[in-house]
């Protein structure tokens, strides 16, 4: 059988005018009682098609009315409206015509009660006529008809919904309440929007009636006309049509939703005709209202459509989104044209800071752009790969042009793009952290926008000073941004949403904790607990909130503790003078030490933290370095409010929370002397099920990182001066000892593990690194004329500790293999171990280029600090011809760059005289020797590519001067080398693939006759090659002298050559070098063509 709420009336006795039906159709001989469920509806709708009114496929099924909601939306406000213009009599009519209704239904005369209802409309609808003046309000005759009309539409309105409410007269005359339903549905539409544009216009006037008509179109045609189920009909039969609702289960047939969606497009533009029709032309802004009342509620009927609103027009889902892509693509473009002639520039042209016509192709840009981004958004479209590109282009476009619009700096135009960037990231991978980095620059831009156009008036509003009005503003602005990322965010952060089975819920322990702190401020206000009371209290109070997070049954006591332990600088030592310190040293160690105590007393709870975060229960280095952290925060408020003026204390704290920021990172292994294993850490870490899956695995050993915490604590000690090595030279000497040993062992131990006869090498090249570097920068009396030795040292340890890696694996391989005789399998142990031996060597090449990279840094550092003391020295009297300087700026200027070579080789005596002379030499052989390592870094890695020369050449900008290798090499040469170092590479390897395709390219190689193929190939391509080179060469002189004649053509005539390499050549290098020889002609052009304005300028 059939469910009961399926089944015809036949086989619902409860429904009794259908009695006669049933008692017929069983009588029928052709009726079974055995029949199936298929023959038997089949036979019911043969028996009973003239009785239902509609198709068999929608059953009624008695229920309450389900839109009573949106109704009450619609016709409550109209029917107050209506109260307010019929007066006192409707009022009195309703009110005992009401009563007499409840009456009668209290006695259960159900029809009587109906009637009265009914009754009772039409006497007040009757009293309205009488009582309220449309006629002489409207002083036209038509337009008082239609409102009468309207009013009276409204009552009857009012009627049906009522007579909604009557179960008894759905169960006897169900077609009746689902065309009231239909009615209801199809009318109130037209009625609601009419009624609250017209009460609106009361209260405010003309001016924008047509917008306050098309709102009110919008928000009643999406509550009644997007197809609703019935109330009247059953739900379950949409399982019986593979889960999609039958067609006549909707309210709304397709006639009804026709009238509804010209009712949205058409209404407000024809109000607007008819009211403002003899200025409707008089302007632009005029011919835009007309556009936007039209284009705006096509617009929201497109959108409208991915809920169902023109399933009328077609059900072919394809269609209908092509529909919208189209349509919606013409709306847009001319709303956002009429909203730029109406709003933006008319209502806020004064923000716009960017002149015409620049201004209208940024607003439009914006507009349409954030526009476009929202519809595609809106339609589904924001799906795939490239469609995610498309739309975090489009926002970085549409964030970057806004910002221009209002005059953001260009210097940080930047950061409204990478807030655009954030939000599509949000919006495409839903990462929270992209959202809330959104906010922040979204802020950001917020706060410059207020303080750059209202920060500087000094005026008062609404009895507010502006400034203050623009703080609120600001961060009502920002609550606003950050509230849809709390909606957001991971489940994790959920903790205000409680399961079923939860006894105490979130709310109230937040409730409680707010009634509790309230109390607290009361009583102390009151004078009845002192501050000592009110601080226990307040801990007390506030660590309930820890129970939001986390379930363990001590935590709210572990966090009393803790909040007890951080909260005393802040909460007491008010009462003492300002003046002196409000805490004594010994109370600053005594409140330190309860923090760590307290911390160390909570670390089972920071485990069940961590672990809560990371969904894993976290190593004993992790837990140690969160414990250190948090005593580090925790003693912020000690240090910050009662020993700010020590500088000790201030750097004892950083050190503190860096120690524990490097446990956190690096997470060392921690001995088992050292670890605190309770019965619940155990339990965490040995988990059965961990154990079942991933079974019992063996951890690399971390014990170097140990060494690497150490090396980082040495540096940031010596840079807080806790460490005082820039004072005693013994302690430098061993510090800069253990600094080398402790790198030296954990890059050993960590990278270079196999290979056991590197690590004496790696160990004393890393002390003489430490060595050179801490003296080179403490020099000490002796340490100038040691440290090029050690440098010599560094050099020589180099190729040696190169070498004598793969040697000695080799001749252990050959040993092996002459011992134990030969054997095919040990052709794979020589590949892996020739492998072994190219890895390690690649990772020597990459250690040694970041040593001679740090030395030569450094050296530059030095001699550019030397050179600028020298010159602020040489420089210190002209201070006082300030103002003959100021006359001439262009001769000042030029005067300085001649300077700038006699002080360099100033410089170089004075250090020669002081014996620091090897200087510039040695800082010129750590930068070739690591620009060397670097190309052949270049060639191992990548094969060689030619665009890696343009990130390692600037390597060469650290080249000094000095008075044996670079003697005339100063400071207006200092871009020579890194251009020589770009074209000669570039040839370099120009030939060399010429070369190989030559040789490697044929099958003959070089015997190969004149005319073939690769002798073709080279001959062009060297002979282009040949045609960039003097574009290059002229470059590189100019930028060796800065000197050319300002009538010299040769720079401007290299561009054919270099032209036709670009074009002609097959080799990607010469093609680049044709590049570069087009931007070396122009920029030489240019810098020249500078040159000789400055020096007319100066004569």
């Amino acid at each position: 059988m059939l469910p009961p709420e399926l089944q015809p009336r036949l086989f619902r006795p409860h429904i009794s005018s259908t009695s006669s039906s049933s008692e017929q159709a069983s009588s029928s001989p052709n009726y079974s009682p055995h029949m199936s469920p298929a023959s038997t509806r089949s036979f019911i709708d043969r028996r009973t098609s003239g009785a239902t009114s509609r198709s068999s496929n929608s059953r009624f099924s008695p229920s309450s009315f389900a839109y009573n909601g949106r109704i009450a939306l619609a016709l409550v406000p109209c029917a107050a409206f209506l109260l307010d213009l019929g007066g006192a009599p409707v009022i009195a009519t309703l009110t005992v015509g009401l009563l007499i209704s409840y009456i009668v239904d209290s006695l259960d005369v159900k029809f009587g009660a109906f009637l009265g209802i009914w009754m009772t409309l039409i006497t007040a609808q009757i009293a309205f006529f009488f009582s309220s003046s449309l006629l002489s309000a409207f002083n036209s005759l038509p337009l008082g008809l239609l409102a009468a009309f309207l009013c009276a539409e409204t009552t009857f309105l009012i009627g049906c919904w009522t007579s909604l409410q009557f179960k008894w007269l759905q169960l006897e005359n169900p077609s009746i309440v689902v065309a009231l339903e239909r009615l209801l549905f199809a009318c109130a539409p037209f009625t609601a929007s009419s009624l609250f544009a017209w009460a609106t216009i009361s209260a405010v006037g003309m001016s924008s009636s047509s917008y306050y008509f098309l709102v009110f179109a919008c928000v009643f045609y999406w509550l009644f006309a997007i197809p609703r189920v019935s109330s009247f009909k059953t739900k379950q039969e949409a399982k019986y049509h593979g889960g999609e609702i039958p067609e006549d289960s909707y309210i709304l047939g397709p006639l009804e939703s026709s009238f509804l969606s010209l009712n949205l497009m058409f209404m407000p533009l024809l109000f607007h005709v008819a009211s403002h029709y003899s200025v409707m032309f008089s302007s632009a802004a005029s011919v835009s209202d007309l556009l936007l009342l039209f284009f705006v509620p096509f617009l929201f009927q497109l959108y409208a459509s991915t809920r169902g609103g023109l399933l009328w027009v077609t059900k072919d889902s394809h269609q209908l989104q092509s529909i919208r892509i189209v349509n919606g693509a013409i709306a847009m473009v001319v709303i956002v044209i009429c909203l730029e002639i109406r709003v933006v520039f008319r209502s806020f042209g004064k923000y716009i800071q960017v002149p015409p016509p620049l201004n209208y192709l940024l607003v439009t840009t914006t507009m349409l752009g954030g526009a476009a981004g929202a519809g595609a958004s809106v339609l589904g479209m924001i799906s795939s790969g490239l469609s995610s590109a498309f739309f975090t282009a489009l926002a970085v476009i549409v964030s970057s042009a806004g910002a221009i619009v209002v005059g953001f700096p260009l210097l940080f135009t930047p950061l409204p793009a990478v807030a655009g960037l954030y939000f599509a990231r949000f919006f495409t991978k839903k990462s929270v952290r992209s959202y809330f980095a959104f906010v922040a620059l979204g802020s950001l831009m917020v706060i410059w926008f207020v303080m750059h156009n209202y920060w500087d008036l000094n005026i008062w509003l609404a009895g507010m000073f502006l400034k203050s009005f623009c703080k609120l503003i600001v961060a009502n602005v920002i609550i606003a941004m950050v509230i849809p990322g709390l909606v957001l965010l991971p489940s994790k952060f959920h903790f205000l949403t409680e399961a079923d089975d939860v006894m105490y819920p979130s709310y109230m322990v937040i409730l409680t904790t707010l009634i509790g702190l309230a109390v607290v401020r009361r009583l102390f206000a009151d004078h009845r607990i002192g501050s000592k009371a009110v601080w226990i209290l307040t801990c007390l109070y506030s660590a309930k909130l820890a129970m939001l997070f986390l379930s363990s049954k001590s935590i709210v006591w572990v966090a009393a503790a803790l909040l007890l332990a951080v909260s005393p600088p802040l909460l007491l030592y008010k009462e003492k003078s300002k003046s002196a310190s409000k805490m004594k040293p010994w109370q600053g160690y005594a409140h330190a030490l309860v923090v760590a105590i307290s911390v160390w007393f909570c670390r089972e709870t920071i485990f069940d933290a961590l672990q809560w975060w990371n969904g894993r229960p976290p190593s004993d280095g992790l837990l140690l370095g969160f414990c250190i952290v948090l005593i580090g925060l925790a003693c912020i408020p000690i240090v910050a409010l009662h020993f700010s003026h020590v500088l000790s204390a201030k750097r004892s704290l950083v050190l503190v929370v860096a120690t524990g920021c490097m446990f956190i990172l690096m997470q060392p292994p921690m001995p088992m002397t050292w670890s605190y294993h309770s019965e619940m850490i155990k339990a965490a870490r040995q988990s059965a099920d961990d154990i079942s899956i991933y079974g019992f695995m063996a951890s690399k050993p971390t014990w170097p990182s140990w060494l690497l915490i150490v090396a980082l604590l040495l540096i940031l000690a010596a840079a807080t001066s806790l460490i005082p090595i820039k004072y005693v030279v013994e302690l430098r000497a061993f510090y800069s000892v253990a600094m080398g040993l402790a790198l030296g062992v954990y890059i050993s131990a960590e990278f270079f593990l196999q290979a056991a006869v590197l690590h004496a090498l790696i160990v004393i090249t890393m002390v003489c690194a430490s060595v050179f570097v801490i003296f080179t920068h403490f020099p000490s009396a002796s340490s100038t004329k040691l440290l090029p030795w050690v440098f010599a040292l560094l050099v020589a340890l180099f190729p040696v500790t190169y070498l004598l890696e793969g040697q000695v694996r080799i001749n252990n391989d050959l040993g092996d293999n002459a011992a134990w005789g030969w054997d095919a399998r040990e052709e794979d142990k020589k590949v892996t171990a020739m492998l072994a031996i190219e890895g390690a060597r690649t990772s020597l090449l990459g250690l040694y280029a970041a040593i001679f990279m740090l030395i030569a840094l450094l050296i530059k550092f030095e001699l550019t600090s030397l050179l600028r003391e020298k010159v602020s020295e040489k420089s210190g009297p002209s201070k006082t011809q300030g103002g003959a300087s100021g006359m001439f700026p262009t001769r000042t200027r030029l005067m300085q760059q001649r300077r700038a070579t006699s002080i360099q080789s100033f410089a170089i005596e004075k250090m020669s005289e002081e014996g620091a002379a090897w200087m510039p030499a040695v800082g010129n052989v750590a930068t070739i020797v690591c620009f060397a390592i670097c190309l052949i870094l270049n060639i191992h890695l990548s094969g060689g590519s030619s665009q890696a020369i343009f990130f390692l050449a600037p390597i060469l900008l650290l080249l000094n001067q000095d008075s044996d290798l670079l003697s005339g090499f100063g400071d207006k040469q200092r871009y020579f080398p890194v251009t020589l170092a770009i074209s000669t590479y570039l040839a370099l390897s120009s030939l060399y693939v010429v070369w190989e395709e030559v040789w490697f390219g044929g099958n003959a190689g070089w015997g190969v006759e004149i005319g073939g193929r690769e002798w073709f190939f080279a001959v062009k391509n060297l002979a282009l090659l040949i045609l960039t080179a003097p574009g290059h060469i002229i470059f590189n002189r100019y930028v060796w002298s800065y000197s050319t004649k300002n009538s010299d053509p040769s720079p401007m005539l290299t561009l054919p050559l270099s032209f036709a390499a670009v074009v002609i050549t097959d080799v990607f290098q010469v093609r680049l070098l044709g590049v570069l020889g087009i931007v070396y002609s122009v920029a030489q052009y240019v810098i020249s063509r500078q040159q000789h304005i400055k020096g007319l300028r100066y004569i």
